[in-house]
């Protein structure tokens, strides 16, 4: 097992979700701290371990990402951080795993399973050796206490339910 540094300018933990139940908003965290020890080829018994910095939320709209930011939802002041732990992953073939952990939002702690990829092995222009990963899932944001929303006049709520989360992740060797 090699420990791996994940690079932030190359990685994304992104989301979505249904705005006016008809279209989606997407986001990232800009900020969070990884740790991971893994074999690339086989990620079977790897540890893997993500601290977010949940004020770094970025919706590419300001007034949205500070409301996201207050107590109606992600109450940064109360809890900056929110984290992922593996607790245990699955080979389903050559590149693709289950890979199921504690994901802690707001002192709430529930388990969450991602569809991850290896997306393989390369060599970047300074000769150093980074791989890729690709990983979705999802979660029911009420069942981590992000329960605001508004009713529609027309029907139904502004704010969806399910929060979409997908993540882009290239990493290389730890020096």
């Amino acid at each position: 097992m090699k420990k791996w540094n994940v690079d932030p300018a190359h990685s994304t933990l992104g989301f979505s979700v249904k705005h006016m139940m008809v279209s989606k908003v997407r986001g990232n965290f800009n900020q969070f701290d990884a740790q991971v020890e893994a074999n690339e080829n086989d990620l079977t018994g790897a540890s893997i371990a993500f601290d977010i910095d949940v004020a770094s939320i970025n919706t590419n709209n300001e007034d949205r990402d500070n409301h996201l930011r207050s107590e109606d939802f992600f109450n940064v002041e109360a809890f900056p951080k929110m984290s992922f732990v593996a607790t245990d992953i699955t080979k389903k073939n050559d590149s693709d795993y289950t890979i199921t952990g504690d994901l802690t939002i707001k002192d709430v702690t529930k388990p969450v399973t991602f569809d991850a990829e290896y997306e393989g092995k390369g060599t970047n222009p300074w000769g150093q050796e980074v791989v890729g990963f690709t990983a979705e899932g999802k979660i029911n944001r009420k069942d981590f206490g992000l329960t605001w929303n508004q009713t529609l006049e027309t029907g139904g709520v502004l704010v969806g339910e399910d929060i979409k989360l997908n993540l882009e992740i290239q990493a290389n060797p730890a020096q």
